[in-house]
């Protein structure tokens, strides 16, 4: 099996430079596109922390982190976009015909390019398999060009089945076993003609060509948005002198059987008739030991052994060895570029190569996957710590067997992942004389994963200082996380009242009052700390939607979802007395929004209007409408940034809309929510937006750039209301799910999940102050809860 390993060899060290080109290709294409380069994040993060003081909601790193993976991300959807729309136009292509005439594949491109959605986007493979032509050797093998084809399809689609299967959510392949048909039409210009029609899919041919005594061992490859392919004989394959080695194999062992029988006493002349072609090829290797022993050159002599069956199925074997180990190799690169998905190969190595695996390879192989690293760096650096910490607990499991030298090369790997941490930290290298200790300065509880891998590695090779060093680690994250969580909610109150289900909740700017909105149709004023009632508004208001109160506490708006009585009404909030009635939404109204200096009120249904509240009567006069919004489904949420200046409206087309609400102009559209869009909040400091959707998840958002920061899951069914506590730290949300949760905005994790309702949570609100939390539900109570 050493043809395998030679060819593993010469594949990382061709295609390993080839990949990391077309990287930082792409690195360069991905600078000049719509999308911000990496290079300009610094830049980014300098309008969301102009200050450079230390971010409210996550750490300068983990901006930058996010920001990367979310250009790596779009990048990946606008080239599968663009696949998609070359896709469709392929087939209509003026020159197709011709290409149909020599086309190499059984399949049509029709069927080829007939996309399913696989979740990642498949690798495909292609087998063009040698034509050998075994009327050269004097004994005919009972073997032809198709069944070649068939065992070697059945090899390569056993390994990629256990390894890289198509319904594999992680290593996607799809191996096309017999679509090739190239009879007059082959090398590099079937090459070109598929790439022609098929350069929107990821392709990987494997073909081998005769050439005398040799096959040509080529690989064809392009990838997600690659300009060309590339093409290339890896290997020359001598597959006559493997026929002939494994006819010589065979012989030496058919000798050691003859002795045995000759020793036992049975005649020569039957065992010769067992023997077979065993038989001529033993005289042919006895005559050339005595040739050799005389220094007879046999090396110009033309010595045909006899091959059968058995030497057949070991060239079969060989051939299968190198496709695996190509389709493996390409394959890792194809998902570790596209997706950042870990490389599997070197695990599988031992197994593939068995007796002929050695220390050069692997540390060619894990030079080339380094390689390919480095040029992932400007894209991704963030991503590297990880991968190479993989490789080297791939390449340390295997040092058992491969003895030290391998272990010190998993180290170098290990090395690599830490200095690479600490780099993406700016911590100076030059400084560190433990490089572990130097970690504890700066990690932070999103480092949890990593720093457990590491105490695993240095579990498994037995390194106890590294190991002690990694636990101190471990117990400054411990420590980080009780103080996150020293943060808790205990019940205050449990208020009861009304009739139907609680839709709304406010708490007033003094942290006072409590206003509840109810499908009842009625408004409560309670003390928020005593939990008393103070009134009840019953004014033929219909089913209560939203609730709002002015900053300088004066204004209670009232937003009804009963049609046709949908209008918002404006009470005095410490006298309970209506001050004005707005009218002109047609459709339920859903939400009502003030703006933090109290001059703006807007209301939403499937429109959104803006007024200004301090324009109007006591005896139903209407406020100056300033404009009307418009959107082509309900708007469920509103909310107004702390300036003024930007408005953000959630809708059930699963958008959020941001606008100038006095001049009506629309300013972004975000999208990235898969459901309808309950509820949007910004902010203390303007900054972030935040929004909870159908979808289950809820969203965090840079209001600038439109970019989403992060996704936080965890909650069963929608979620109906968020809010931001004042200092920017925590979030709360709830949801159809009964449940409260609780989050560290720094660091994206769950503190705590309340689960004190007995149906869907409907709305929460937190006094200004920080110390309490109202939240309302379908079970007809409102809970106020006091933060400690």
């Amino acid at each position: 099996m050493q043809q395998g390993l030679s060819l593993l060899i010469q594949l990382v060290l061709e295609f390993a430079p080839v990949v990391a080109e077309l990287v930082q290709k792409r690195n360069q294409d991905l600078a000049m596109s719509k999308y911000e380069s990496i290079e300009v994040i610094p830049e980014i993060l300098k309008v969301i922390n102009p200050s450079n003081k230390k971010s409210t909601y996550v750490e300068d790193l983990e901006h930058e982190r996010i920001f990367q993976q979310q250009l790596v991300a779009d990048n990946l959807q606008t080239q599968l976009k663009i696949a998609a729309q070359e896709r469709e136009t392929a087939l209509k292509l003026p020159e197709v015909n011709k290409i149909i005439d020599s086309w190499p594949l059984r399949l049509y491109p029709s069927q080829i390019l007939d996309y399913t959605n696989y979740g990642r986007t498949p690798l495909k493979i292609f087998i063009a398999p040698p034509q050998v032509h075994f009327d050269q050797f004097d004994d005919k093998i009972d073997a032809d060009f198709s069944q070649i084809e068939l065992m070697l399809a059945e090899g390569l689609r056993d390994f990629l089945n256990k390894h890289y299967s198509l319904h594999s959510q992680v290593r996607p392949t799809e191996l096309l076993a017999g679509a090739w048909d190239s009879k007059r039409f082959h090398s590099e210009s079937s090459i070109k003609a598929l790439f022609g029609i098929l350069k929107t899919e990821p392709i990987l041919i494997l073909e081998s060509e005769n050439d005398g005594d040799y096959l040509n061992f080529r690989i064809a490859y392009w990838g997600l948005g690659q300009g060309n392919y590339y093409y290339k004989t890896i290997a020359r394959l001598p597959y006559r002198e493997i026929l002939e080695e494994s006819a010589k194999r065979r012989a030496s062992e058919w000798k050691k059987i003859r002795d045995e029988l000759l020793a036992l006493g049975e005649e020569l002349e039957g065992i010769n008739q067992i023997g077979k072609e065993n038989v001529v090829n033993l005289a042919i290797l006895e005559k050339v030991e005595k040739w050799n022993e005389k220094g007879i050159d046999i090396s110009k002599l033309s010595l045909q052994y006899q091959i059968n069956r058995q030497d057949f199925e070991k060239l079969c074997q060989v051939l299968i060895t190198y496709h695996c180990l190509v389709a493996g190799w390409v394959a890792d690169i194809y998902h570790l570029v596209n997706h950042g998905i870990p490389p599997l190969l070197p695990e599988l190595l031992p197994s593939l190569l068995s007796d002929t695996f050695d220390l050069q390879s692997m540390q060619v192989i894990a030079s080339g996957y380094k390689q390919v690293y480095q040029a992932l760096e400007n894209e991704r650096c963030y991503w590297i710590p990880e991968l190479a910490l993989q490789l080297a607990q791939s390449l340390f499991h295997l040092s058992d067997a491969y003895g030290g030298k391998l272990r010190s090369w998993a180290n170098e790997q290990l090395d690599y992942s830490v200095n690479t941490w600490l780099q993406l930290r700016q911590i100076s290298l030059q400084d560190c004389t433990n490089p572990l200790q130097a970690m504890q300065s700066a990690i932070s509880v999103k480092d949890e994963e990593y720093v457990k891998k590491l105490k695993e590695y240095f579990l498994t090779v037995g390194d106890t200082q590294s190991l002690a060093d990694v636990e101190e680690i471990l117990n400054c994250l411990a420590n980080l996380k009780h103080q996150v969580t020293l943060q808790h909610i205990v019940l205050s109150h449990t208020l009861t009242g009304h009739s139907q289900k609680v839709t709304s909740v406010v708490i007033s700017p003094d942290s006072e009052s409590l206003v509840t909105g109810c499908a009842d149709k009625t408004i409560k004023v309670w003390n928020l700390k005593s939990g008393k009632l103070i009134r009840t508004l019953t004014e033929d208001l219909g089913e209560i939607s939203s609730v709002a109160i002015s900053p300088d506490e004066h204004y209670l708006a009232v937003g009804s979802c009963q049609h046709p009585k949908s209008n918002v009404r404006v009470y005095n909030l410490n006298s309970g007395k209506l001050i004005h009635t707005l009218l002109g939404h047609q459709k339920p109204v859903n939400c009502v929004a003030i703006s933090p200096d109290g001059q703006i009120l807007a209301s939403g249904s499937n429109k959104i209007k803006i007024w200004n509240l301090h324009k109007g009567d006591a005896y139903g006069g209407l406020c100056q409408r300033i404009c009307t919004l418009w959107h082509s489904s309900p708007v469920h949420a509103a909310a107004l940034s702390p300036d003024g200046t930007i408005l953000a409206s959630g809708s059930s087309d699963n958008k959020i809309r941001l606008w100038n609400p006095r001049t009506g102009d629309p300013l972004r559209t975000l999208n990235g929510h898969s459901g309808g869009v309950k509820s949007v909040i910004i902010s203390p400091d303007g900054e972030i937006l935040f929004s909870g959707s159908t979808d289950k998840t809820i969203k965090i958002w840079h209001l600038a750039t439109g970019k989403v920061l992060h996704t936080l899951t965890g909650h069963l069914e929608e979620v109906k209301s968020l809010a931001v506590s004042p200092d920017g730290e925590i979030l709360f949300s709830g949801s159809t799910d009964k449940t409260i949760k609780i989050w560290h905005l720094r660091t994206g994790e769950l503190l705590q999940t309340i689960t004190e309702h007995s149906e869907a949570v409907n709305s929460i609100a937190i006094s200004p102050d920080g110390q309490f939390l109202a939240s309302a539900s379908s079970d007809k109570t409102i809970k106020i809860w006091q933060i400690n």
